[in-house]
């Protein structure tokens, strides 16, 4: 079973963060789901971002237009963080069981015999 639940790419159904504990080591149909979601996320923030930059050098781009930039923006900003924290949660410490001993002893004290 996974040791970290992970921080899934959409709210629940109250607005509350939704997380997934899987045994399936992220291979579960969820898991593959929120994979996709995630990936489509950074895209569409991705393409979102190049259009931003279009709009931004047109000097006559109208108020309007910029507030809905700027509420767009903030979505694919808060998509990527939640990305981001889902994806930094997912990294774990190795396990000391999984840790290969290192042949020179005296490598882990900085100094060399």
């Amino acid at each position: 079973m996974s040791r970290n639940p992970r921080l899934l790419p959409w709210l629940g159904p109250a607005g509350q963060r939704s997380y997934l504990v899987t045994d399936h080591g992220g291979q579960s149909h969820l898991s593959q789901l929120a994979d996709k979601m995630e990936a489509v996320q950074l895209q569409a923030g991705d393409i979102l971002l190049s259009h931003a930059a279009d709009i931004l050098k047109d000097e006559n781009v109208k108020p309007w237009e910029l507030r809905y930039l700027s509420a767009r923006l903030y979505e694919a900003l808060r998509d990527a963080l939640r990305v981001a924290e889902s994806r930094g949660n997912q990294l774990r410490e190795p396990d000391d069981d999984n840790v290969e001993p290192d042949d020179d002893p005296a490598s882990t004290d900085g100094t060399s015999t």
